[in-house]
């Protein structure tokens, strides 16, 4: 029987429960973070952004900065969905593993396995293209890559466009950041799968998320809230670049919201699209063949914040940038958007984590 005694001495201590949950004092820290990110993205009347942090799935700030569309003369909300550039890779490094989870092939495999003729493809493995050892060339710092960046590429026409590009260096050789070992595994994908990249992602990880507002990006289809990209130039802010999508496909591709970017990342805690022994291998340090261990897993760069190890990666593209910190031990998640590459939300964002840490642990 709960007697009014009870209740009397329950109060204190549920409202004591509350207050050790949110963990982060509100006001006190909303203000720190609201300094830092006007640091960067201080105009009411110039292109944004959007920033999110939450700890154990609820939100300790979401906020949203400048312009979504400077034309339109339109706000940003929380909402607005981004080009995430470069975290897409994460995607692409996930779909790997689901496809090897069901046994369609091995992170071991070499290239040739599924692209016969590719250049030295027996000696390049899928793992050496998801950790950014391979030694291909990235086409990115192609000076030819003018000349196709705004055609229709198919993926085999995006492998041959580097392929026979002479090599930085041997297979495991050495780390080195690289968009082209990122198409070749969208290609795979599509090889395995027999499905688009496009139509693999939406279909096994989106809608199997929830992930109802992320897409493969366009810029013909009606994209609901979507963000505008912008670069600054000395008289001012112009449109983005027109690119097609077709060219950064799987290193560089895909849309999303800060909302949706946190049910991926609880999607990955939870293993809702792998076991754990798949999810181990995306999480853990690898080594050149000299035996020297580097700070990349599989899609995620492997750091620290102030020696509390984290998972980090960011994303450029021309007129978005994007940058996505996790702190496993505490499970921080800090998002920061941008639709101008002229705002970097890199250092910002990291910022951002550690002084969540740093409030968390107090």
């Amino acid at each position: 029987m709960i007697t009014k005694k009870t209740i009397t001495i329950l109060i204190p201590i549920l409202l004591l429960g509350i207050r050790i949950d949110a963990q982060v004092p509100t006001n006190k820290y909303e203000k720190k973070i609201d300094s830092l990110i006007l640091t960067g993205f201080e105009s009411k009347n110039e292109p944004g952004g959007v920033f999110m942090v939450t700890q154990k799935g609820k939100s300790l700030y979401h906020k949203a900065f400048g312009k979504a569309n400077l034309e339109l003369d339109v706000n940003m909300t929380p909402k607005n969905v981004f080009q995430i550039g470069s975290m897409t890779k994460q995607f692409t490094a996930i779909a790997i593993l689901m496809l090897e989870q069901q046994g369609k092939l091995n992170v071991n495999d070499p290239i040739s396995k599924y692209i016969a003729d590719y250049p030295n493809g027996a000696k390049i493995t899928i793992h050496h293209l998801l950790t950014h050892t391979s030694g291909i060339k990235d086409f990115t710092k192609m000076k030819a890559l003018s000349t196709i960046a705004q055609k229709e590429m198919k993926p085999e026409m995006m492998v041959d466009f580097f392929k026979n590009e002479p090599v930085d260096f041997a297979p495991g050789e050495k780390f080195e950041y690289n968009n082209s070992g990122y198409v070749l595994l969208g290609y795979i994908i599509e090889i395995v799968s027999g499905q688009t990249y496009e139509d693999f992602i939406k279909k096994n990880i989106f809608e199997k998320v929830g992930m109802l507002h992320s897409y493969y990006a366009t810029d013909r289809q009606l994209i609901p809230k979507r963000a505008y990209g912008y670069h600054q130039k000395e008289h001012g802010f112009v449109n983005k670049t027109v690119i097609s999508f077709s060219v950064p496909f799987s290193s560089g591709s895909l849309m999303s919201t800060v909302d949706d970017m946190l049910k991926w990342q609880q999607a990955l805690n939870q293993n809702t699209l792998l076991n754990p022994a798949e999810t181990k291998k995306v999480f853990q340090k690898y080594k050149l063949n000299n035996g020297e261990e580097f700070t990349y897993g599989y899609g995620w760069h492997l750091k620290d914040i102030n020696g509390t190890p984290d998972r980090e990666h960011g994303g450029s593209i021309f007129g978005f940038k994007s940058m996505g910190v996790y702190i496993p031990s505490e499970d921080i998640y800090v998002i920061g958007f941008s639709n101008c590459d002229c705002h970097s939300p890199t250092e910002i964002t990291r910022n951002i984590a550690k002084i969540t840490l740093q409030s968390i642990k107090k």
